[in-house]
């Protein structure tokens, strides 16, 4: 039995937990505002929000319902655009319409549904913020300027939001029904756990797997760890940073652990995926997903993250760079799965950077993207790890490059000579996202920006890319 409320509406159903929200909520209730485009979660017009109490609080954020299993929705509170309509327009609503921000409507919940979660974000608003929650929303009939105002004016109105009590500030001044204040209460009521299945599929948020094999997830026993407590967070111990595998990656993103090492992790992030997704998608997830372009692999490995592996009591510890053995194949034996991630606190003097090259630049699989991490005195190199996908069959941890670069002093003829080691550690294919010629021209020049970022006053930008 999975159990959650949907709107005003509590829910119990035996559905299976793979269904996808979003023909639950269409077909099995009958709300047809929540629209079906791609099933791929980019167009964002499934778009609904996700609430999850903790702590007598209910955190919202937007998912796409197209990706979401039925049983991802245990214990929560799941809104449609039907669940935040009332008798007058609220301002958002109002804003696309005086904005002229909808044609033919079909996205237009979706954008909605996005904005109303920026509007019950813990955070203050401003234009970017309130921009940057609809970048999982597509509309083929705006140009998007005309919701690109309507976003500014709603951010404009909640300057002046509650930000320690968004749903009161929001119910108060029209922007929420008032069954809202309600749900913290109801949803305590409910268990917010999953049973396990021996022998199943494991499925965490669902981006890869709902995108890969919709059919068989919605006929085969599963294991839902997206909901498992105890493989989520963030914590610092003695000498590493430790996240559960079912950590999303919007929570690593907004993390004040990785904020503290990473300070440009939120715009390296915003290079990954919608905001949506990011609400989604595991770390764990992307790793075992295996793709030779998946992003957060690339990161994680230029900063030597290593896995705990678990099957029944039994753990063991590896690399990261040693968990992808062949296109698609892992370091997994059988029932195991990851339980959380290590990455080593970095020491002082060090750099790091990450860099993507999309047809898009936002919200689209890399052509090639790498990450690079130096631990520098004087110009010196003392330590260095480069990673880089989609120039292999697997994500590539550029071992020869890494270690060429340790114990060099940053000059172009290192960066250079590096190049030369880096080019004969790839093996990049042709394919739709680019030749092999212009995949290695691509690499060089993002090793290249690592650099000319990191250490401008030790490059010449002219001769470097002359």
């Amino acid at each position: 039995m999975i159990t959650f409320i949907l709107n005003n509406k509590l829910i119990q159903t035996e559905a299976h937990p793979g269904t996808t929200l979003l023909d639950f909520v269409r077909y099995g209730e009958n709300l047809p505002g929540t629209k079906i485009g791609c099933r791929e979660g980019d167009c964002g017009a499934c778009t609904v929000l996700e609430g999850t109490y903790s702590n007598n609080i209910v955190h919202y954020k937007s998912i796409v319902s197209c990706l979401t299993p039925l049983g991802n929705a245990q214990g929560k509170h799941i809104v449609t655009i039907e669940g935040v309509n009332m008798k007058e327009l609220s301002p958002v609503q109002n804003a696309m319409v005086d904005n002229a921000g909808t044609q033919c409507g079909f996205c237009t919940p979706g954008f909605v549904m996005s904005l109303t979660g920026h509007g019950l974000s813990e955070e203050p608003s401003d234009k970017e913020k309130a921009i940057a929650a609809i970048s999982g929303n597509i509309c083929r009939c705006t140009g998007y300027k005309s919701i690109e105002k309507a976003a500014e004016s709603i951010s404009e109105l909640l300057k002046v939001k509650d930000i320690n009590d968004p749903v009161k500030w929001l119910v108060e001044n029209q922007f929420l029904p008032e069954y809202f204040l309600e749900i913290s209460s109801r949803l305590n009521q409910i268990e917010n756990k999953t049973k396990s299945i021996e022998n199943s599929k494991i499925i965490g948020g669902g981006t890869d797997l709902m995108v890969q094999k919709p059919e068989e997830i919605a006929e085969s026993d599963i294991n839902l760890y997206y909901q498992r407590d105890d493989l989520k967070g963030i914590k610092e111990d003695v000498d590493s940073i430790i996240i559960g595998s079912a950590t999303n990656t919007g929570e690593i993103m907004k993390s004040p652990v990785m904020l503290k090492y990473f300070p440009d992790i939120e715009s390296h992030f915003k290079l990954i995926s919608s905001e949506p997704i990011r609400n989604m998608g595991t770390i764990a997830g992307n790793f075992v997903n295996a793709s030779p372009i998946g992003d957060l692999s690339i990161y994680f490995l230029a900063l030597n993250a290593s896995i705990i592996l678990k099957e029944s009591k039994n753990t063991r510890k590896i690399p990261l760079k040693d968990f992808f053995l062949d296109y698609k194949k892992l370091n997994l034996v059988k029932d195991e799965y990851i339980e959380s991630v290590r990455v080593p606190i970095p020491k002082q003097k060090y750099l790091f950077n990450f860099e993507k090259v999309s047809k898009r630049t936002h919200l689209d699989i890399a052509s090639v993207n790498s990450g690079i991490y130096l631990k520098v005195n004087e110009d010196l190199i003392e330590e260095c790890s480069v990673s880089a996908g989609g120039v292999s069959a697997i994500p590539k941890y550029l071992s020869k490059t890494s270690e060429y670069l340790v114990g060099k002093k940053i000059t172009n003829g290192t960066v250079f000579k590096a190049n030369e080691i880096l080019q004969e550690e790839i093996s990049p294919i042709s394919d739709v996202r680019g030749s092999v010629d212009y995949k290695r021209l691509l690499l060089r020049q993002l090793f290249f920006a690592h650099f000319i970022k990191l250490c401008p006053n030790s490059i010449s930008l002219n001769e470097l890319l002359s």
